[in-house]
């Protein structure tokens, strides 16, 4: 398997370079794409639960999403 590559151009004399990336800069890479996986996941989770209360609210005020939304119109 290859590794991964990025591309240096230098602005000056226009040479476009492609540079494998090292061990660390692959390992940073997969760090973050974790990182932001456990993010999404949380804000996926968050926005479920703001729905759910959500849901509860109109059921306990006995209205709908389009009524609530026009009281606040």
């Amino acid at each position: 398997m290859t590794k991964p590559t990025r591309v240096e151009v230098n602005c000056t004399t226009g040479e476009t370079s492609i540079i494998e990336l090292t061990d660390a800069e692959i390992a940073d890479m997969q760090a973050a794409q974790a990182q932001a996986e456990l993010d999404q996941a949380a804000k996926d989770a968050a926005d479920a639960d703001k729905a759910t209360a959500k849901a509860a609210l109109l059921k306990r005020l006995g209205i709908t999403a389009d009524e609530a939304a026009l009281l606040l119109a």
